[in-house]
């Protein structure tokens, strides 16, 4: 009988140890999956004053895998008087511009950039109009919407500004900088808010 009793606790002390041992083993293949990247969507959403829209945020893993996340997710906005997120990530459009819209988890974060434009917004013209600019000149132009109803509102300072040829005029905020051209060369400069555009096409001379 004591043979019997030394053989089984021997054998009991064995199969512990296997199990402890398969154990250590499968903790190290069940290891929780890292979060590398953060991709916040829509991308580069444009809406309406007093809109809003659902962003969400989808994480990568350094395992390769892919996962909306909805839980110690962090939302912000680096202008709240242009636009807002709630912290289920709702956007909000509050005032026309442009605003970074970010979505962090365990310090990734992921980001993009939201467009507010004008209810009702049917058209832009640009002011004043010319016809030709001299070189190496800054002129001031404005972006005058058109409301639904007849209403305007000023977009200069919120609206897209964009050149034909940076080599030949540039303009921010509706400040246009004319450099010299080799001979007179047209240029069109272009005002837009969400998918309203207005244009003005000029010589720099």
């Amino acid at each position: 009988m004591p043979i019997a009793k030394q053989k089984i606790r021997l054998l009991l002390s064995f199969s512990i140890l296997i199990s402890l041992a398969l154990a250590a083993g499968c903790k190290g293949f069940f290891v929780n999956p890292t979060l590398t990247t953060i991709t916040v969507d829509p991308v580069t959403p444009t809406i309406q004053q007093g809109s809003t829209l659902q962003m969400t945020a989808t994480g990568t893993y350094d395992d390769g895998s892919n996962k909306t996340l909805t839980t110690n997710i962090f939302w912000s906005t680096s202008d709240p008087t242009i636009a807002t997120v709630s912290t289920t990530g709702l956007l909000k459009g509050v005032a026309t511009g442009t605003a970074t819209i970010t979505a962090n988890s365990a310090n990734i974060s992921g980001n993009t950039t939201a467009t507010i434009t004008v209810a009702g917004l049917t058209s832009i013209k640009i002011t004043p109009t010319t016809s030709s600019l001299n070189a190496n000149t800054t002129m001031q132009f404005s972006a005058i919407g058109t409301l639904q109803g007849g209403g305007t509102v000023d977009l200069t300072t919120s609206a897209q500004w964009t050149s034909s040829d940076q080599t030949i005029a540039t303009v921010s905020a509706g400040f246009v900088t004319t450099l010299q051209p080799a001979t007179p060369t047209p240029v069109t400069i272009s005002a837009s808010s969400g998918n309203i555009t207005g244009s003005l096409t000029f010589t720099v001379q």
